[in-house]
C-alpha cells in the first residue's frame, strides 16, 4: 500500500508544479504589462495580482517583495528578448548585417523595453531596488553584446570592433527612448541602413 500512496503523491505533485509555474508566468507577464502601461508608481503587487487573476497572497508566495516581482519581470523580459533575437537567426551569424541591426533595434522599440525602462527610472530613486537592477542590467547588457557579436560575426580582437558593436547597441537603446515619444519609423529605417553600412565597412576591413 505504501508504494501505491507514493505513486499517487508523485502524480499529484506534477500538476501542482505545473499550476505553480503557470501562476508565476502569469504574474511576470502581468508585471511587464503593468510597468509598460502604468509605470512604477501605478504597478503595485495588488494591481499585478488582479491583472494576473490570482490572489495577492499567491503573488507574494512567488515573489515576497515588490522588488522581487519586478526585477524578476525585467529579467524575464530580457530572456524573452534574447530568445526572440536568436530565433530570428537560428543558424548564428547572418549574411545580411542590416537584418541583424534591424532586429537589435526592434529589441528596444516595444512594450518589453518600455517596461524595463520604467524599472530603471524607479531604481534611480529607490535605494533598495537600484543595486538589483544595476546588476541585472549589466548582465543583460553582456548577453546582448555577445549575441550581437555572434550574429555579426565580429572579431573583437581587432581594434575598434568591440566599440563599434557597443556603439550599435547604444544607438539602438537611444532609438528605443525616442520611440517612447514618437514612432518615427522612417527615420529609424534610415539610421538602421547607415549603421549597417558602417558595420560592413568596419568589420570587412578588419585584417
Amino acid at each position: 500500500m505504501g508504494g501505491v500512496n507514493t505513486g499517487a503523491s508523485t502524480a499529484e505533485r506534477a500538476p501542482k508544479q505545473d499550476r505553480s509555474r503557470a501562476t508565476r508566468q502569469r504574474l511576470l507577464e502581468a508585471a511587464v504589462a503593468c510597468l509598460a502601461e502604468h509605470g512604477w508608481t501605478g504597478s503595485t503587487v495588488a494591481v499585478v495580482a488582479e491583472r494576473a487573476g490570482v490572489s495577492r497572497g499567491a503573488a507574494q508566495h512567488h515573489f515576497p517583495t515588490r522588488e522581487d516581482l519586478f526585477t524578476a519581470a525585467v529579467e524575464y523580459v530580457a530572456e524573452e528578448r534574447s530568445t526572440a533575437l536568436r530565433a530570428l537567426f537560428p543558424q548564428g551569424a547572418a549574411d545580411d548585417r542590416r537584418a541583424v541591426v534591424s532586429a537589435l533595434v526592434d529589441l528596444y522599440t516595444g512594450p518589453l523595453f518600455r517596461a524595463a525602462l520604467h524599472l530603471w527610472v524607479a531604481a534611480s530613486n529607490e535605494d533598495q531596488l537600484r543595486p538589483r537592477v544595476t546588476e541585472l542590467e549589466a548582465r543583460v547588457g553582456r548577453e546582448t553584446h555577445r549575441i550581437a557579436v555572434d550574429l555579426l560575426a565580429a572579431d573583437e580582437s581587432h581594434p575598434g570592433t568591440r566599440e563599434t558593436v557597443q556603439g550599435l547597441l547604444d544607438m539602438a537603446r537611444g532609438l528605443g527612448l525616442a520611440n517612447l515619444l514618437t514612432d518615427d519609423k522612417a527615420r529609424r529605417e534610415r539610421v538602421v541602413t547607415q549603421w549597417a553600412a558602417l558595420l560592413d565597412e568596419v568589420l570587412d576591413s578588419a585584417p
